[in-house]
């Protein structure tokens, strides 16, 4: 499933603070990046082309985000502000007087026609894009909104107008979230230094990733779903492989909290920012995979198709855990001709039963697995209050 180690292509330097937010244009050839230096910069990734720096925020950066034309970018920022900016030469922008706290992050739609944006108001807010104008407001959250997609610091990860469901097993609070490709799952990175993925429909913990040594600050899908990328604290990116349940890479590259990470729209390459005020464009080496297949199977679309116990990190500057395994794919598929009605049926109705038991047995490891955790937790308490004596 995969080929050769993630390689760092080229690093961009132009920020005079550390990196807050990172997107990709649709056509791959510019990545937007905000920081605490109150500036959005467009870096083009082909080589000999200037950067552009956008000035006009009087506070952090906190989100950026191209609309999937690639016209427009909007920044989110600590001064209560959106900004829609045209990525070219003059850096022209308009301003909403968005919220009445800090706008933590901004979102387009599908087809660019809205924008989210969500703020430490408690609020999420959407806007007609091409009219500049406010439509509606969603007030479910208690707490600060982190992420558009959404994720708020009272413990949950809320998604569509009307609240649908609150996920709240995270033991921090969630500082961003995002949608698997299929739209049946979301992943959430936590304070609590752990990646959870939970299944949108049966409101079930997938799978659960205790791989970082402090905070998680962002994540992001391949477009195929078959891999998850993470930022933290603890100065690593890891790249988890999905379909296996387990970490495939550790990258080490920047000095400090690594705060920001993106695949690209196609996924052959990644961008992770940081707070030593640096961009990195990764090559992400993957086999070549045709992933509009994949997506149309939907590999990801039954909960049994997440094992759910990943492997712990290894070290190294870009470590690798592989091992040879299969990849799991949805039962589906129609029936043989030659297959009955009633046999098709039954047999419909077993896959059904295993789908709720591997649910159920993928719960249970998760439970085990805090529970190892918590023990490892005691015995070093223990070992530590004997050494002390």
């Amino acid at each position: 499933m995969v080929s050769d180690d993630p390689t760092l292509e080229r690093h961009f330097k132009g920020h005079r603070d550390a990196i807050s937010s990172l997107d990709f244009s649709s056509n791959m050839k510019q990545i937007a990046s905000g920081s605490v230096d109150a500036c959005v910069m467009i870096w083009n990734t082909r080589p000999q082309m200037r950067a552009y720096r956008f000035e006009g925020h009087k506070d952090a950066v906190t989100s950026v985000q191209f609309s999937p034309s690639g016209h427009l970018v909007a920044s989110a920022s600590r001064d209560k502000t959106v900004r829609l900016w045209v990525p070219s030469v003059k850096g022209e922008s308009t301003v909403f007087r968005a919220h009445t706290g800090t706008v933590r992050s901004v979102s387009f739609s599908s087809d660019g026609q809205t924008l989210l944006t969500s703020s430490d108001d408690k609020s999420i807010k959407v806007w007609a894009v091409h009219r500049q104008k406010f439509l509606f407001s969603l007030n479910q959250h208690i707490n600060w909104v982190r992420c558009a997609r959404s994720a708020s610091t009272d413990n949950t990860v809320k998604n569509s107008r009307e609240c649908i469901h609150s996920f709240c097993e995270h033991g921090g609070y969630v500082h961003h979230a995002d949608f698997h490709p299929s739209g049946t799952c979301i992943a959430a990175a936590s304070t609590d230094n752990t990646v959870k993925v939970w299944d949108i429909r049966t409101h079930k913990l997938l799978q659960h990733y205790p791989v970082h040594s402090a905070t998680v600050n962002s994540l992001s899908f391949h477009p195929s779903g078959n891999y998850l990328i993470t930022a933290s604290n603890d100065s690593t990116l890891k790249i988890l492989d999905l379909l296996e349940g387990r970490l495939l890479y550790t990258l080490h590259g920047h000095q400090g909290p690594a705060s920001c990470v993106s695949f690209s729209r196609t996924g052959d390459f990644f961008a992770s920012g940081g707070a030593d005020e640096q961009v990195m464009l990764w090559r992400t080496n993957f086999d070549s995979v045709d992933y509009s297949e994949v997506l149309q199977q939907k590999v990801l679309s039954d909960a049994h198709d997440f094992p759910s116990l990943p492997q712990e990190s290894g070290a190294g500057g870009v470590s690798s855990q592989k091992s040879s395994s299969t990849a799991l794919v949805s039962p589906g598929g129609g029936q043989p001709d030659s297959v009955p009605a009633a046999l098709a049926s039954t047999l419909q109705h077993i896959v059904g039963q295993l789908d709720v038991l591997t649910q159920t047995v993928a719960i249970l490891e998760q439970r085990l697995t805090l529970t190892e955790d918590k023990l490892k937790e005691c015995m070093e308490m223990q070992r530590q209050s004997v050494s002390e004596r």
